[in-house]
C-alpha cells in the first residue's frame, strides 16, 4: 500500500496483531521516520480510533478500549485462508449457515481487489459430500454449547452432565479437540480422578455446573488421547479383532484414526477399533488386507457373515 491511507490500515493491522508496540519498532515496519508514526496515530485518533500512547523514548502504542472497532485489515494470503476455512467450516453439520454468513460478512469489508479474489475463489469451488467414511450422518454441532464449554475451559469451571444418558458426570475440563468431524471434550472426572474424552454431542449439559478448579496440567498429548481413546471407548460400535500378523506389520497399515494395535506374539496381534456403524467397522477390517477374526459385538459377526455370502455370490463361488 501507498500514501497516508495505505499506510494508515498498515498502521491499524499491526495494532490489530499485537498487544503493544514501540514508536520504534512501528517505524521500522511501515519503514518510514518516528515522527510519521506519531503524525499517523494522531490521524487515527482524530478519526476516532482508540490509540494509547505511554510517553517516553520513542513511545509505546496500542489500541485502546471502547470506541470503534478497527476495520478488518487482512493481507493476501490471510483473507484467502479465511474464505477456505469458512468453506471448510461450512461442511460441518449445524454450522453451515453461520460460515455462510460470516463469509459473506468477510467479502463486504475487504477492499475491492480482495474482494473479488475471495469471490473467486468461492465461485471457483465446490465441494464433495463430507461423510465419505461412514454411511452415519455427522452429528450436528451447537455452537452455543460449544462457546459455553470453551467458556468453563478458560474459567477453570466444572461442569455436571449427563453422558449418554447414563449417570451424572462432574468434570474439570481442559481442552476442545476436534477429530474426524466430531467434537470431544476432554477433562478429568472429578469422582474417579481419571481423564477421558467425552463427545460432546452425547452430553447434556446440567446447571448449576460444577465447582471451580485449580487445573491440572495432563500427563500426555491431549490430541493423541483423544485418538487413542476414541478407539477404545469412543465409538458407537466397538471391536476387537484378532490379526494373523505382526503388530509392527498392521501399524504400518493403518491410520491412527483406525484404533490401536496390541501385540499378542510373533505372529499375531488385536486391532482395538470402533466406527459409528457395523457397515464402517466392516469396511475398515477388510482394508487391512490381512487374515483375521472376530467374534463380537454379534452384530459385527453377523454382518462379516452377510458381506462374506455377499461377495462369493459376486464371484460364483
Amino acid at each position: 500500500m501507498t500514501g497516508t491511507a495505505g499506510r494508515l490500515l498498515a498502521l491499524l493491522g499491526l495494532l490489530q496483531s499485537r498487544a503493544d508496540w514501540s514508536g520504534a519498532e512501528l517505524a521500522a515496519r511501515l519503514d518510514v521516520t518516528d515522527r510519521t508514526v506519531r503524525n499517523d496515530v494522531a490521524r487515527l485518533r482524530d478519526l476516532g480510533y482508540p490509540v494509547d500512547a505511554v510517553r517516553g523514548p520513542g513511545g509505546r502504542y496500542r489500541l485502546g478500549v471502547g470506541g470503534k472497532l478497527p476495520p478488518l485489515v487482512l493481507d493476501d494470503e490471510e483473507a484467502v485462508a479465511i474464505a477456505v476455512g469458512l468453506r471448510a467450516a461450512g461442511a460441518v453439520a449445524g454450522i453451515e449457515e453461520s460460515s455462510a454468513r460470516a463469509l459473506g460478512k468477510l467479502e463486504h469489508v475487504l477492499p475491492d481487489r480482495l474482494r473479488r479474489q475471495v469471490a473467486a475463489l468461492r465461485d471457483a469451488t465446490a465441494a464433495g459430500p463430507e461423510n465419505t467414511s461412514s454411511n452415519v450422518e455427522d452429528p450436528a454441532v451447537d455452537p452455543a454449547l460449544l462457546t459455553e464449554l470453551a467458556a468453563a475451559i478458560r474459567d477453570h469451571q466444572g461442569l455436571r452432565f449427563w453422558y449418554r444418558g447414563e449417570q451424572p458426570r462432574e468434570v474439570e475440563p481442559v481442552r476442545l479437540v476436534a477429530w474426524q468431524r466430531r467434537w470431544y471434550l476432554v477433562g478429568r472426572d472429578v469422582a474417579s480422578g481419571e481423564w477421558q474424552p467425552f463427545r460432546v454431542d452425547w452430553l447434556e449439559l446440567r446447571v448449576p455446573g460444577g465447582r471451580r478448579f485449580v487445573p491440572t496440567p495432563p500427563p500426555f498429548d491431549l490430541t493423541e488421547f483423544v485418538v487413542r481413546e476414541v478407539a477404545r471407548t469412543g465409538w458407537a460400535v466397538h471391536a476387537r479383532v484378532l490379526v494373523r500378523a505382526p503388530a509392527e506389520v498392521v501399524l504400518a497399515r493403518i491410520n491412527p484414526a483406525v484404533g490401536t494395535v496390541e501385540p499378542r506374539d510373533e505372529a499375531s496381534c488385536v486391532l482395538v477399533t470402533g466406527g459409528d456403524s457395523l457397515e464402517t467397522v466392516a469396511v475398515w477390517i477388510g482394508m487391512l488386507g490381512l487374515d483375521f477374526s472376530v467374534d463380537g459385538p454379534p452384530g459385527l459377526v453377523e454382518h462379516l457373515g452377510v458381506l462374506s455370502r455377499r461377495y462369493a455370490a459376486a464371484t460364483g463361488a
